[in-house]
């Protein structure tokens, strides 16, 4: 790998990691980096618009050539574009929010979110980066990974994303393979399932991987 490309990958991914602005020190601890390097590749980054400076603090974010770059893989993604006809119906027959998704790595990515069919406030979900094992689509995708991919899966690092997130192999384990626990009502197995493939097994993505 060229050195210097693989350290503005890393510096983007900081940036992205969820703290809105930070400060070139705080680039550089998080990094493992000099603070006179960090300074210049964010130079670099700034000249492509892929990072942007607040004025007033002097600290970095990400810039609009990012959503530009993002904008441009939705438009690319073929999964994306050949589910789109099929999530407004299956959103209406369902009666819940249909999410195109495919897996990257350990995270779920979202490439098309079509709202629930009613009145209430919804948020648009597009590009949301959700731990596999914290969610049922990612459930869904790593279900119907080949084996040995599911036993990387399952090898991972699997952190908690809420109190009520599955961590362990076993647990996991007896979600993917669509087995519950006695103390689960019928009724939350139904519902969870539907949420998890709302869609028929003709209709379903044939790549490993990916989900809706």
């Amino acid at each position: 790998m060229i050195q210097s490309v693989q350290r503005a990958a890393q510096i983007l991914g900081v940036l992205g990691s969820g703290t809105p602005r930070l400060g070139v020190t705080e680039i550089a601890e998080r990094v493992g980096l000099a603070k006179p390097t960090v300074y210049g590749l964010l130079r670099t980054l700034e000249a492509h618009d892929l990072v942007a400076q607040d004025p007033d603090t002097g600290k970095y974010s990400l810039g609009p050539g990012v959503l530009q770059l993002g904008n441009a893989y939705l438009d690319g993604s073929e999964l994306r574009a050949r589910s789109l006809r099929w999530a407004e119906s299956l959103a209406q027959r369902a009666g819940e929010a249909v999410w195109v998704a495919t897996l990257s790595g350990s995270r779920v990515i979202v490439l098309h979110h079509e709202f629930r069919p009613d009145n209430t406030v919804q948020i648009l979900e597009v590009g949301a980066a959700i731990p596999w094992h914290a969610c049922a689509l990612g459930h869904a995708i790593v279900a119907y990974l080949p084996e040995a991919q599911r036993t990387r899966a399952l090898a991972g690092d699997l952190v908690p994303l809420t109190g009520r997130t599955k961590t362990t192999r076993a647990a996991l384990s007896r979600a993917l393979a669509g087995r519950w626990p006695r103390s689960v009502s019928a009724a939350t197995r139904s519902r969870t399932r539907r949420r998890r493939w709302a869609t028929p097994a003709s209709r379903r993505p044939s790549c490993p991987g990916t989900a809706w």
